[in-house]
């Protein structure tokens, strides 16, 4: 059996954001607004934000894709990576949450930066493809809906240029996944989508224990 994931306790927790996040008054404004909303525990953590847009930065990224955008926490944390001519187009169906975020997009700057699509993503991430768009984005963030978490992910390989990565939140399903009595639609749906992608040759994988699970997927070069 490897060995597990050391657990952190909220002094640990604590210690771990006192010596590597790299805070600022936006996003801890937009933390708290965000935990005063009845779905704020849909907001990521400030590490996963930081982790983010590392990543983001370590493969410069240009051209992004976010699929559930709720208050905007994770699109300035990858949006601010970006090159002066960086862009980033946001999906998501919530016109109340995405009010908070086109907020503190321009608190941050980041208005011009970031395109929002407001609706289901699905069509969005079609017509993109329908447009030419297939290779060309470098970056995408799954965290919406559970069930539809293989076309998006699908599509978003699609568009993806060799070497784009994916990240795709909420693959731990706060442990859910591990329990076999749960059988929840969004718990099987991303059960069968985990096990998919271990299984996927087309992308270099790995399922890190940060927040509620996060998943990166690099795309690999066509044979």
């Amino acid at each position: 059996m490897p060995e597990r994931v050391l657990g952190l306790n909220e002094k640990l927790y604590a210690y771990l954001i006192e010596n590597s996040l790299r805070d600022d008054p936006v996003l801890r404004d937009l933390r708290a607004e965000t935990a005063r909303l009845p779905m704020g525990e849909m907001q990521i953590s400030p590490e996963q934000g930081q982790l983010m847009a590392l990543l983001a930065q370590a493969i410069q990224a240009r051209r992004c894709i976010e699929i559930g955008t709720f208050t905007g926490y994770s699109s300035i944390s990858v949006a601010r990576a970006l090159p002066p001519d960086g862009r980033m187009i946001c999906c998501d169906v919530s016109e109340e949450y995405t009010r908070i975020a086109r907020k503190y997009w321009a608190r941050a700057g980041l208005a011009d930066k970031i395109t929002l699509e407001l609706g289901p993503a699905l069509p969005t991430l079609d017509r993109l493809i329908a447009m030419g768009e297939a290779g060309r984005f470098d970056f995408a963030f799954i965290d919406a809906d559970k069930e539809n978490y293989r076309h998006y992910y699908e599509r978003c390989l699609t568009l993806l240029r060799p070497g784009g990565l994916i990240l795709v939140d909420n693959v731990l399903w706060g442990g859910s996944v591990a329990d076999k009595r749960n059988k929840g639609a969004s718990t099987e749906a991303i059960r069968a989508f985990n096990k998919r992608l271990k299984n996927d040759g087309r992308v270099s994988l790995s399922l890190l224990p940060v927040g509620d699970g996060l998943t990166l997927a690099l795309k690999r070069a066509a044979d």
